[in-house]
């Protein structure tokens, strides 16, 4: 009996709930932290970063109208289907990050860990942040949250899977939705992750995933128009620069760069950061010492 040739993975992008190739066909080389090769990945296109938010509003209305349950229920799915493939995950982020088996399954284990506690806040935020406002006079005041819409994630470097998803999730979690560009030096996982999401209940367009040149994809993500905010997470210090500028443009929401612990438990920051506030006032009729007219 012959040897059998393994069958080797094509990454691809995924956008839209699909997954492309690169429009322009380009792919770089990706290696692990011995240079030894892994795989080629697509090396993306400003014209594939238009596609994604264009794939990113259209996914908008749909995804911000959903109930928060049912996000919170969505979110959980997500981490269901992690738990399925965590040893996939867990070879490729040892391989990418450099780590022993033990230690990626323990960054594979976290990192389904976040989803779940993402999950468990898409129905709380509001009340945590929102509420009734005292004024003066016969009204109701009422602050509520909104989502901010489509949110370019430049994700961070060295954590190639934990950071992703401690960036992606709270993005989402809050009814935004994303185009995220992977680790440059290591974005299977990424890459990876999205074949997740579009088994996980996910609707196409709400999370899209390039990989690429960092600054290439970033450049036109800041200083697109219909790109509402940025999370600078993985720019160095030179590059945030330049995107924060651009991102001025058109007055977008801008978090910048910030030493991140991921293994510890999160704030709440990375989702009000995306997040607006609407408040409502409305009359509650004559109110007197007998009581409300009512």
């Amino acid at each position: 009996m012959s040897d059998r040739l393994s069958v080797f993975k094509t990454y691809k992008l995924y956008v839209g709930g699909k997954f492309p190739r690169s429009e322009s066909g380009r792919v770089y080389e990706v290696t692990d932290s011995k240079d030894n090769w892994l795989a080629n990945a697509p090396l993306s296109s400003r014209k594939d970063a238009r596609d994604a938010v264009v794939a990113a509003r259209k996914a908008f209305g749909g995804w911000s109208g959903a109930t928060a349950y049912n996000r919170g229920q969505v979110l959980y799915r997500v981490a269901e289907m992690l738990e399925g493939r965590r040893e996939q995950f867990a070879r490729e982020v040892a391989d990418a990050e450099g780590l022993s088996k033990s230690k990626a399954a323990a960054v594979v284990d976290a990192t389904i860990d976040r989803w779940v506690w993402y999950a468990g806040w898409t129905d709380k935020i509001a009340q945590v942040i929102g509420g009734a406002n005292p004024v003066a006079g016969p009204y109701f005041n009422l602050s509520s949250p909104e989502p901010t819409g489509v949110v370019a994630v430049v994700a961070p470097q060295e954590s190639s899977f934990l950071g992703l998803v401690s960036v992606v999730a709270p993005v989402i979690a809050t009814g935004n939705t994303a185009v995220v560009i992977a680790s440059e030096k290591a974005p299977l996982p990424a890459l990876s992750l999205g074949e997740v999401l579009a088994t996980s209940d996910v609707p196409g367009g709400v999370v899209n995933v390039l990989s690429g040149r960092t600054a290439e994809l970033a450049a036109p993500l800041a200083a697109h128009q219909d790109v509402n905010a940025i999370d600078l997470a993985g720019a160095d210090e030179a590059l945030a620069k330049e995107l924060e500028i651009a991102a001025a443009d058109n007055l977008k929401r801008v978090l910048r760069p910030q030493p991140v612990d991921y293994f510890e438990t999160p704030g709440i920051e990375r989702m009000t950061a995306f997040l607006e506030t609407k408040t409502v006032w409305h009359p509650t009729g004559s109110l007197g010492a007998g009581g409300s007219s009512y």
